[in-house]
């Protein structure tokens, strides 16, 4: 009982002892309350003021890094180095199949997978290899192609001459047997198409070419001559990887579809039709986003829509662009040369 007691009275005696300010309130005063909250929101600017000036100094570190990255030669290290987690671009961005990766890196005499690489990690060092190619072809062709083309054009013109004298009687006596190339060999017999299509394209560029140098001279030094020069200098120059591709007939099945329909109806002077099968070509006419074939894991009712020939070709990589892009130009020409009977049957 004494113990009981002794125990209520250090309580009342703790109670007592208590500041009046620091005794629990069951209301609060108003300017007590803006108090608090001002209070908190300091401390909340403080805390996104010293998230800020973090974020800052990394990103002032990470410029730092980057520009003595770019300031060592190339030769140096021929592959940047890839950690774990760390992304060059964006993954979605850069979001190819296996399967064109794995044709990709056998292009540029790359192993298909290095040892314990994954396939994200070898997606990445195939974007890497990609971007040193784009920086060292920038910097050997002075970041412009078509200016050098423009400054190599009284050359290349002087080697025309000679070069489509020689070739332009095979070319043409290669052709007289072929005749207007059918389209039934797309299903029946392929291989058959790959000659067709190589001298078909090579003599449009050879008449290209001879129109070019069979101008008068006032016209050849004006500048809209010469830049019509060099336009075909760089679409001859474009044109180099599928002339290799066609002779070693590994284009795929749906650009050879593709191809096969332009000469056929450029050779019919059937150019809108032509134009048709170009943009089939480059842009694909899919119902979906261009280029997407994986719509997510479940089965839809349209599915079926999308198959390989309706991928737009022309982002696969920087040089299918660029010959798929010199396609319009030989078209565009051909048109010039070789006008529709029927007007309709222009492009626009």
């Amino acid at each position: 009982m004494h113990g009981l007691l002794a125990e209520v009275a250090a309580k009342r005696k703790a109670i007592s002892d208590v500041q009046p300010d620091q005794r629990p309130t069951k209301y609060m005063r108003r300017g007590e309350i803006e108090r608090l909250r001002a209070e908190k929101e300091e401390q909340e600017k403080a805390e996104r003021e010293a998230v800020d000036k973090e974020r800052k100094e990394q990103a002032k570190i990470a410029k730092e890094e980057k520009k003595q990255a770019s300031s060592r030669p190339a030769s140096d290290s021929p592959v940047p180095e890839i950690r774990q987690g760390e992304s060059p671009v964006p993954e979605s961005s850069f979001n190819i199949s296996n399967e064109e990766t794995v044709r990709r890196l056998r292009s540029k005499g790359q192993p298909i997978r290095l040892f314990a690489e994954s396939d994200k990690d070898r997606r990445l060092r195939l974007r890497a290899l990609e971007l040193i190619e784009e920086k060292g072809h920038d910097r050997q062709a002075g970041q412009n192609d078509f200016k050098k083309a423009l400054e190599d054009v009284e050359s290349v013109e002087r080697e025309l001459k000679s070069k489509n004298s020689k070739g332009k009687k095979k070319g043409e006596s290669e052709l007289a047997g072929e005749g207007v190339l059918d389209l039934s060999l797309v299903k029946t017999d392929p291989d058959k198409l790959y000659p067709i299509i190589y001298y078909a394209l090579k003599r449009v560029l050879s008449e290209w070419g001879e129109a070019m140098d069979e101008r008068p001279e006032h016209v050849k030094r004006t500048t809209q001559g010469k830049l019509a020069a060099a336009t075909q200098v760089q679409s001859a120059d474009y044109l180099k990887p599928l002339f290799k591709t066609l002779r070693s007939r590994s284009l795929p099945p749906d650009m050879l579809a593709r191809m096969a329909e332009i000469v056929h109806y450029m050779q019919k002077r059937q150019y809108q039709k032509a134009n048709d099968s170009y943009l089939r070509l480059s842009i694909g006419n899919a119902p979906w986003p261009i280029g997407v074939t994986m719509v997510g894991i479940h089965e839809r009712s349209a599915r079926e829509k999308i198959s390989s020939d309706q991928v737009a070709h022309v982002l696969n990589d920087e040089v299918s662009r660029k010959y798929i892009q010199s396609l319009k130009r030989l078209l565009t020409f051909s048109q010039t040369k070789y006008p529709p009977e029927d007007v309709s049957q222009l492009m626009g």
